[in-house]
């Protein structure tokens, strides 16, 4: 007597329920981890800044300057206000700096205001305080805004949108077919897997429908990928014609951005909602450029320029990185160094200004009055010159330029120069021309047609100083 033939099932129950799983996955994946932040969102209530308020005039003779109020700045901490007798009064923004974005005619220095003129001090009142470092400079010392979803941090430029989506694409796609195909292999493993009493099946030798399908639906979507793809592509490297051009010079290990008025800083600032195009060269080895904010990344070579440009779309500080190791401290590129606390601190940022404020920031900074000191400090400070020389008498990459000026300095090819201003020009132009021994004759890259002559005499006085 024959066995009753067993009843055969349809395959497509089993897929379609692998196709449902593979769908609910991928979705939870992306909608969980990968939600894109658009530039083209508004932003989110309080994240704009608002014009700063008005400050009052005090009566004649008042003892006290009022309150300054401080504007909110997009990623900075809420600071309080202070008065000229340095009490604390609620503020409603960040950092004082963010009131020169609103155009202001005086900067904002964040430190007390000083009484109106002919006003009499508050009898017990603390002596005026130290000018702050300049608004700008504030600017680039807010907390870095890192804010973001699982995947990117926030999208600050015009380019991110179609960039981010196709990431989003690519995810969804690489979740979809993994939990597809791994729910497919689960259900044949336990479905034909071995049994007494069965007898193993015949595979199939040629199915044209399966060949069409799986030849057919890859070559879709890869066409699909390199389409937009390469459009984007495209778009990020074809600047507009009217952009802000600045240039970049890096080196071990800091960055020189040089805008259009001549001044260079080792921190990025740029205008929103306005091309900027980055015309970047290496002083010795290879560096990268990397914005994580603006997905904008652009190796930095040697003796070549390299391009790359940007449209930022939301005024705030954000975090600058070198993406190709240059070397002992390139986690640390463009760092600065405190000599009161004797500690690194930040490194270099991108600060992106509101409007009218990068042209104040051009305006302020090309028409410099500082004396010769404070302008080699400042040189110091921006060219990178931080990193290698100490002012404390601390040995790093380079000698230190404390109580040097005027003492004999030994040379690796033998005998003594005194450190005079010849010697300092020809060491900041020519660095190799007398080297020291212990100290590499190229490490320090050569400062011939960066620097002004007001810059190199301000080095000189810098180093004057010290002693």
């Amino acid at each position: 007597m024959k066995s009753p033939e067993r009843k055969r099932h349809s395959p497509l129950r089993p897929l379609a329920v692998a196709l449902i799983t593979a769908l609910l996955a991928s979705a939870a994946v992306v909608g969980l981890f990968g939600t894109p932040n658009a530039t083209a969102q508004p932003a989110p209530a309080g994240s704009a800044a608002p014009a700063p308020a008005p400050t009052a005039t005090p009566p004649a003779g008042s003892g006290n300057a009022p309150a300054t109020a401080q504007p909110a700045t997009p990623g900075g901490p809420v600071a309080p206000a202070t008065d000229a007798t340095g009490s604390v009064s609620p503020g409603t923004g960040s950092a004082a700096a963010g009131s020169a974005e609103a155009g202001s005619a005086a900067p904002a220095t964040g430190a007390a205001t000083a009484p109106a003129a002919g006003a009499t001090p508050a009898a017990g009142a603390p002596p005026a305080a130290a000018p702050a470092m300049p608004w700008y400079e504030q600017l680039a010392n807010r907390p870095i805004d890192e804010s973001g979803n699982f995947w990117f941090p926030k999208a600050v430029n015009t380019a991110t949108d179609a960039s981010d989506m196709m990431f989003i694409a690519v995810l969804g796609l690489s979740a979809f077919f993994f939990f597809g195909i791994s729910a497919i292999v689960i259900y044949f493993v336990i479905k034909y897997r071995h049994r007494p009493g069965h007898k193993a099946q015949p595979s199939p030798a040629h199915s044209d429908v399966m060949e069409i399908t799986w030849t057919v639906i890859p070559t879709i979507i890869t066409v699909f990928l390199f389409y937009y793809g390469w459009r984007s592509y495209i778009h990020i490297v074809t600047p507009p014609q009217k952009a802000v051009e600045i240039n970049v010079r890096a080196w071990q290990w800091s960055w020189a951005f040089t805008h259009s008025n001549g001044y260079s800083d080792s921190d990025l600032h740029v205008p929103v909602d306005t091309p900027v195009r980055l015309v970047m060269t290496s002083s010795d080895v290879l560096h990268s450029f990397y914005v994580p904010v603006l997905r904008t990344k652009q190796d930095i070579i040697p003796r070549r320029y390299t391009y790359v440009w940007f449209q930022a779309t939301k005024p705030g500080t954000y975090s600058l990185h070198c993406a190709e190791y240059c070397g002992t401290d390139h986690s640390q590129m463009g760092r600065k160094y405190d000599d009161k606390t004797k500690s690194w601190g930040r490194r270099a940022v991108i600060v992106v200004h509101e409007k009218g404020g990068y042209e104040r920031y051009l305006a302020e900074t090309g028409s410099t009055n500082d004396p010769p000191e404070v302008l080699g400090r400042k040189v110091y400070e921006k060219k990178g010159c931080v990193s290698c020389h100490s002012i404390d008498g601390s040995v790093r990459v380079g000698p230190s330029f404390a109580k040097s000026f005027g003492k004999p300095v030994p040379l690796q090819s033998g005998g003594t120069v005194p450190m005079d201003e010849n010697y300092i020009r020809e060491s900041v132009m020519v660095p190799g021309a007398k080297a020291r021994p212990g100290f590499s004759p190229g490490a320090m890259p050569s400062f011939q047609g960066q620097l002004k002559e007001k810059e190199v005499e301000g080095i000189i006085a810098f180093i004057k100083s010290l002693q």
